[in-house]
């Protein structure tokens, strides 16, 4: 099974239990603190998260994937220090490195569905339903059951010999397998993604705060990006990475070996003036077939105003307040009102 999943662009299957007790309370305990913010998928689904059986019915075994994502083409050597040191260049919009090509949904759900394509010629018709970020799956928590890796105190997935610029996806199975023997953290006494994170949303090792964080900012949050974390933005408007990219394991981080993931022409390295240009038929084509569609032009709009106020805050360039003025009168209140912050600059 491993070779097949190889042959698909897998780096890596593991196989989960479904006994997810252990998991449960520490999820409970989340979400009554309301650290999910505006996910309200994540309340709604409850305890089903870490009861896969409950989710799909006859489910016995979780088999486990995961696929390297950083694009091709990039150089290896130096790459974190590289994405870091485009904070400092505050005209440019900073795309989170996994959104800058196809949207990983559709490619790890069709090569997942592949892959079970496989194992049924091979032992014959099996019960099974594919996930990918998609459902009320605690996919961390299998990773780390199966030998993915183990949890780092961001609560992503932290492997030896990929760091964590990886995706993850499961097939529910209704065959009982030998599980994946788990392996040991590796962290130690590093807190460097907890000192990095620019809202402190990491708010306990193992513990995040999602209101606080660019990432849920930026692509989940729907309404005005609060006052208190808009000048910590910067000049990133999709996602963030800063908590991987101080972690020193991501030294090991992998190229993947598919094109999907290549960064696409207009989504790295783009100035913001050119990017809030963009009308809705401009954005809805340059982000066909990525996950940036996701979030629409709107909060597209809200999200470079943001960078654009701190662009002028931080250079006074007259050519950033012109973008800015030329949606002044956006008809988008939302727009409105971020466009109205970063003039105030």
């Amino acid at each position: 099974m491993q070779e097949w999943a190889r042959e698909l662009g897998f780096s890596q299957i593991g196989v989960a239990g479904v006994d997810l007790s252990a998991a449960e309370e520490g999820l409970m305990q989340w979400l009554a603190q309301g650290f999910h913010g505006e996910m309200h998928y994540m309340a709604t689904h409850g305890t089903r998260r870490a009861r896969p059986a409950e989710l799909v019915p006859g489910t016995v075994s979780v088999i486990t994937a995961r696929m390297d994502y950083l694009p091709r083409g990039k150089p290896m050597e130096g790459w974190q220090e590289a994405e870091l040191s485009r904070l400092a260049r505050t005209g440019e919009g900073i795309v989170s490195v996994y959104a800058r090509g196809r949207d990983y949904h559709k490619v790890l759900r069709a090569r997942l569905q592949k892959l079970s394509d496989r194992i049924a010629e091979a032992v014959g018709p099996f019960g099974h339903r594919v996930f990918t970020d998609s459902a009320p799956v605690l996919e961390a928590e299998l990773a780390s059951r199966s030998g993915q890796g183990w949890r780092g105190k961001h609560t992503l997935v932290l492997n030896r010999e990929a760091g964590s610029m990886f995706f993850l996806g499961e097939i529910y199975v209704d065959m009982q397998l030998p599980e994946s023997a788990p392996v040991t953290a590796h962290c130690g006494s590093c807190s460097a993604c907890i000192a990095i994170c620019p809202t402190q949303a990491i708010i306990a090792p193992h513990r995040i705060d999602a209101r606080r964080c660019i990432s849920y900012l930026t692509i989940e949050h729907g309404g005005p990006i609060p006052l208190e974390f808009r000048a910590a933005m910067g000049n990133r408007i999709y996602g963030c990475d800063d908590c991987q990219l101080a972690c020193p394991w991501n030294k090991f981080a992998q190229v993947s070996r598919l094109p999907d993931f290549d960064e696409r022409n207009g989504l790295s390295g783009q100035q913001l003036v050119h990017l809030f240009a963009w009308d809705e038929a401009t954005f809805l084509r340059m982000t066909e077939g990525g996950p940036i569609r996701r979030i629409g032009h709107e909060r597209w709009l809200r999200n470079v105003a943001v960078a654009l106020g701190n662009a002028l805050r931080a250079t006074g360039d007259e050519a950033v307040r012109a973008a800015l003025q030329s949606r002044v009168a956006d008809a988008s209140p939302l727009v409105r009102e971020h466009v109205a912050w970063a003039l105030e600059g």
